[in-house]
């Protein structure tokens, strides 16, 4: 079915193009500050540590230099980016992802699909893929000679990786498309499911090798274990209240809801089983926290709690709290009226919700199951 471009569509174009032009054009003009200020500081520089794995990269009117010592990076005198994200690049990837949304919102409504459930469904296992292809790239690093170098890994490594999937996910999408149309398939959602486990499947594959081959890389099931049963029994509870207590939370969203609040769940309890428990579960070490806001909730709370009880208990678990609120909360604005006004970018909205939940968390996940 054919769509005539549309005034919205349009819209979206000329805005997408103003705000290149704007990048470009301030990077060229002003490079220390647009460029080196803004894009290198808080989303180019960051990649380019990690995939380098440097304790940070110091700009200073256009030479970069990496550093590997912490306190080197404290007395560098210039812009320094170390790797991870900060409050703003948070932001900025937030506001890129709601406006690049609608733009796939343009795309599924011309090859038809995308209005029901089942897509997010189809493309659970991508997400897991998501979270086990940037695995790969912390692999990579213990390996003493690196499999995949620079520029390739920056393709893995977040925020990119992002990008990456989305390209595979594009191209299963349009072959799983092609594949129900020519009459080969009854429908486009059994092949794209089956695509994103064949990715997974290869990633997992791949990894399992280097637990073989390679003495840095390591296998811990007790991980991926726990953290399934965990965010399962968490979910199941949450679900228990809601459907007694509060109904109407899942009244637009249903079973695609509940999979979202899973999702948070396995961030959650991931988090609080690699930053806690890490040592007690077999890891010669605890995991850090790699996002601003699991770095603010473990500080608050040892902040907070006497250290005999955070000590006892850890500091992570208020993380599994917030993510469940959170998700209930953010699943409980999907209401009926939504979805029938605008079925397509509401199940886009809630594979983003779910996505930016379950793909972090499987990364956690999968470093602890991999001592990596």
């Amino acid at each position: 079915m054919g769509f005539p471009e549309s005034d919205a569509e349009r819209a979206w174009t000329a805005i997408l193009g103003v705000a290149v032009v704007a990048l470009v054009g301030g990077s060229l003009a002003f490079p220390d500050r647009v460029y080196g200020g803004f894009v290198w500081h808080y989303f180019w520089g960051p990649v380019y540590a990690d995939a380098h794995s440097a304790a940070c990269v110091v700009w200073d009117g256009g030479a970069r230099t990496l550093l590997y010592e912490n306190a080197k990076c404290a007395a560098a005198s210039g812009i320094v980016a170390e790797p991870g994200y900060t409050l703003v690049s948070e932001a900025g990837y937030a506001l890129t992802l709601v406006f690049m949304l609608t733009g796939v919102v343009f795309l599924i409504r011309r090859l038809d699909v995308g209005e029901e459930y089942s897509l997010l469904y189809a493309l659970f296992p991508f997400m897991l893929f998501g979270g086990a292809l940037r695995v790969v790239e912390d692999a990579d690093d213990t390996v003493p000679t690196s499999l995949i170098h620079y520029p390739l890994n920056a393709l893995i490594i977040s925020p990119v990786i992002y990008v990456t999937v989305f390209a595979l996910t594009l191209v299963a999408l349009l072959l799983a498309v092609w594949l129900a149309r020519t009459g080969r398939t009854a429908g486009y959602e059994r092949p794209l499911f089956a695509f994103g486990t064949g990715l997974l499947a290869l990633t997992l594959a791949y990894l399992c090798a280097l637990v073989v081959t390679d003495p840095n890389v390591s296998f811990h099931p007790v991980f991926t274990i726990l953290t399934y049963l965990i965010a399962g029994a968490v979910t199941a509870a949450d679900y228990w209240l809601l459907t007694r207590h509060a109904p109407g939370v899942l009244s637009g969203s249903g079973i695609a809801g509940v999979l979202v609040i899973f999702g948070h769940a396995i961030d959650g309890a991931s988090n609080v089983l690699g930053l806690d428990f890490g040592k007690e579960l077999g890891l010669p070490y605890d995991l850090t926290p790699k996002h601003p806001v699991n770095r603010f909730i473990v500080r608050f709370t040892e902040g907070v709690l006497p250290h005999s009880v955070t000590d006892a208990i850890g500091a992570a678990w208020p993380f599994l709290l917030v993510k469940i609120v959170a998700a209930t909360f953010v699943v409980s604005l999907f209401d009926a009226k939504m979805y029938e006004e605008n079925p397509r970018y509401t199940v886009l909205l809630l594979v983003a919700v779910l996505a930016v939940g379950l793909g972090p968390g499987t990364r956690d996940m999968l470093r602890a199951t991999f001592g990596v």
